[in-house]
């Protein structure tokens, strides 16, 4: 199924990342509830309507990494795979390589 979200919102999928003690442990990110705050934008909507009508482009592109808040957006699940639907708003950061 392929999704096009509307006006300001866009499309995440989240990374998972694992920390790494000093001693070399991996902890996964998981642990204690803690949801991902990291992720690829899949899809992004056409943006937000101004008062004029016109439309203000989104500040993200498909194939970015973002940081995004940590109780934010909708979570879905689209053929097996979970997704998150984001307002533009709940994005903090593009992460630059």
């Amino acid at each position: 199924m392929k999704l096009k979200p509307l006006g300001d919102r866009l499309i995440v999928r989240a990374i998972e990342e694992e920390e790494t003690t000093a001693s070399g442990l991996v902890l996964p990110d998981n642990r204690e509830g803690k949801s991902p705050q990291k992720g690829k934008v899949v899809a992004v909507g056409d943006g937000k309507l101004d008062d004029d009508g016109k439309r203000i482009p989104l500040d993200v592109k498909d194939g970015d990494e973002v940081l995004y808040s940590k109780y934010g957006g909708t979570e879905i699940k689209v053929d097996g795979e979970e997704l998150l639907v984001l307002r533009e708003s709940d994005v903090l950061a593009r992460v630059e390589s």
